[in-house]
């Protein structure tokens, strides 16, 4: 998985850019990301891995480092090794006085 490559899911319309790679296999609605994917969307999502995805907001895997960005929100939750990912909070600004 390398930085910039752009990833779909199998089981539904989630579609995710890699912005730091990790050597790990990221999975959407419990099944494995594909780089090409024409066929449909299988829609039945196992549960627990239905909490879907939010379009532009970036998930991250602490313990690899892997940071996607969602282009394409879906109904599938994004994941390694059955570890839900996380949505990256945004950093606060240095209070101003």
């Amino acid at each position: 998985m390398k930085a910039g490559k752009r990833l779909k899911s199998a089981v539904c319309t989630t579609n995710v850019v890699v912005v730091r790679a990790a050597d790990v296999t990221l999975s959407c609605g419990g099944s494995p990301v594909v780089e090409e994917f024409d066929g449909a969307v299988a829609g039945d999502l196992p549960e627990g891995f239905d909490g879907g995805t939010q379009l532009g907001k970036r998930y991250v895997h602490e313990a690899s480092g892997l940071e996607v960005l969602c282009v394409a929100a879906g109904q599938g939750a994004l994941s390694v090794d059955g570890e839900l990912l996380e949505i990256k909070a945004a950093k606060s600004l240095p209070a101003s006085d």
